[in-house]
Formats: C-alpha cells, structure tokens, sequence
C-alpha cells in the first residue's frame, strides 16, 4: 500500500482555518489518539534568535493541541534547543502565550538515555519522548545549510537532550554519512510518531535560523515522516542526491522515498507555486570550540532568567 501524504492550502495562520485544516488532515491519515493517551508535541524551537520565522508557528501547534484535548489525549509540549530553555524560545516565538488560554505551557525535553547508534556510538535520547505513548511531531519546513531541506525527520532530532545535540552536531558531524545515519537512527527509535509539517511560510534563502518567510501556503501531515519529506523536497525541484537524509532513507530502503508512489487523497503538491524559493548556501560542518563555549554559557543564563 501506498503511504499516505495529506495536503491542504492554508495561505495565513489564522485559528479557525488552521483548526479546521488539522482536523481535516488528521481524519484524512486515519491519527486517532484515544482518551487518556499521552501525546507528546514536538514542535521546532530550534533558537530564540528569529523566533518568528525559524519556529513552528504558534497558532499551527495550537491548532494541533486543540484537536488532541478535545480528543481526550494528555497533551504535553516539549522540545530540546540546543542552548537555552525551551521555555525561552516558546516566549520569544510567541507559542508560550498561544498555548496559555489552553492550560499548557512548553517544557524542555529531559532524562536522556543513550540510544546506539548505526555507525558506532551513542546519542543522548529524551526518556520524555521515548516514554510517550504517541508524538506528534511539528516541523517547521526550512532550508538547512547542513543538511539541505529541514523537515519531518530532522525535527526529531530535537528529541536528544540539549547540550548534547550541539556536540553532536560537530563532534560527529564531520561528515554527512555519520550524521545523517544519526539523524535517521534517532527518527526510527522513537514511538509512534506523526507528523503535521508547517509549509505555510517555509524558510528559504538561509536556514535553519536565519532565513526568511516564504509564502507556500502549505499544511500537510503523514504518519510516515520520510514521504512526507520526500513530498515538500520533491515539490522544491530536489533529489535523493541533494538532500542527505533523503538518500540515507533510500540507501535503507525505508518506505515512503518516492513521491510519485505516494497517495495524495486531498490536494497535489503540483498545485503549489516554489518560484523564486532559494536554497541556502552549502556550508561543511565543522567543529568550533569557542562557539559551543559561548552558546552553552548563554544557555546557561537563559536558565536562570527563565521565569
């Protein structure tokens, strides 16, 4: 059977239209969390330097908490930026405040557990992610200067505990083949995983942080997060060969990588205008000491002026 991708055209972020979209969409892909399951809400809260367009937007992960309280699931949002409180960058991205008059706040992913990795190694994974009985996984679709596209599968990532995703980044990252091995490593040992992507305003031009807005219009979710990648880097005109994790998919002949065998019940991505959205420049990954001194200080400090 086909993996099933599900797309609708949400041109703002507005609440009524984003609430009907998600529940739309989640019917659509058959997610049917039941009363009294613990869902976890992974959204992106990578950096509380230009919240605004490098977050999953405050009113997508609104929508999406919603649904779930209103499906009787226990709810809890969470995420592990890699310097500072999660909390930190909720209040900076404005979902701090979106998700107040719902009863949840954000919280930092903790209790991590060492996951082994494919090519040798271990990586700090959340307890708090691994324990849930489902996630919902909220990417924010973003080029990525590293890895090319941001999206499904790279969001999970944010599922290894704090500091420890930084190293990661630079100690093993010195070469695409070990961290794109890691990235997927740590994407399929998580339970129970689905995956409702903002495409409303991507970040193109220079991403995961810095970029700027791009006006797609897009919301769609998967249960399968390598086709629903596979689905938005096809729509940017991309291949395997262009975006690492893709290829990594296809080299373990994980299910989902080929868009034109993908099912698409509500609209096509070819509906979709990419015109004038530009990738960032290619930069190699590379270990710098001083860098993670200095972030880990500032996360440091973000802890102690959190409240």
């Amino acid at each position: 059977m086909p993996e099933t991708v599900a797309i609708l055209r949400v041109p703002e972020y507005r609440d009524e239209p984003l609430g009907r979209a998600t529940a739309k969409l989640f019917e659509t892909i058959g997610f049917t969390p039941t009363p009294g399951e613990r869902v976890l809400v992974k959204p992106n809260l990578v950096n509380g330097s230009n919240a605004a367009h490098c977050t999953t937007h405050p009113l997508a992960v609104r929508a999406a908490c919603a649904w779930l309280l209103d499906q009787g699931a226990k709810v809890t949002v969470a995420d592990s930026p890699a310097f500072g409180p999660a909390a930190y960058v909720a209040r900076a991205s404005g979902l701090a405040e979106a998700l107040a008059d719902i009863g949840l706040e954000v919280r930092s992913l903790a209790r991590p557990a060492p996951l082994p990795l494919t090519l040798g190694g271990t990586i700090g994974l959340s307890r708090d992610a691994l324990e849930a009985d489902r996630i919902l996984n909220l990417p924010k679709l973003k080029v990525h200067c590293q890895m090319t596209m941001s999206g499904a599968v790279k969001n999970l990532f944010g599922c290894v505990v704090g500091f420890r995703k930084a190293l990661a980044h630079h100690r093993l990252g010195h070469s695409h083949a070990v961290f794109r091995s890691m990235i997927m490593d740590v994407y399929r040992a998580l339970p129970r995983t689905t995956h409702l992507m903002d495409a409303i305003r991507p970040m193109h031009k220079d991403g995961p942080i810095k970029g700027e807005p791009f006006p797609l219009g897009m919301l769609a979710a998967s249960k399968n997060g390598v086709a629903l990648d596979a689905m938005a880097c096809a729509l940017l005109g991309l291949s395997p060969g262009q975006v690492p994790l893709w290829a990594e998919a296809e080299a373990r002949g994980m299910g989902g990588i080929d868009p034109a065998l993908l099912d698409y019940p509500l609209d096509t991505p070819d509906t979709f205008d990419t015109d004038g959205f530009v990738l960032s420049e290619a930069r190699e990954l590379s270990f710098a000491p001083m860098r993670l001194v200095r972030g880990r200080v500032r996360s440091l400090l973000k802890h102690f002026v959190k409240s």
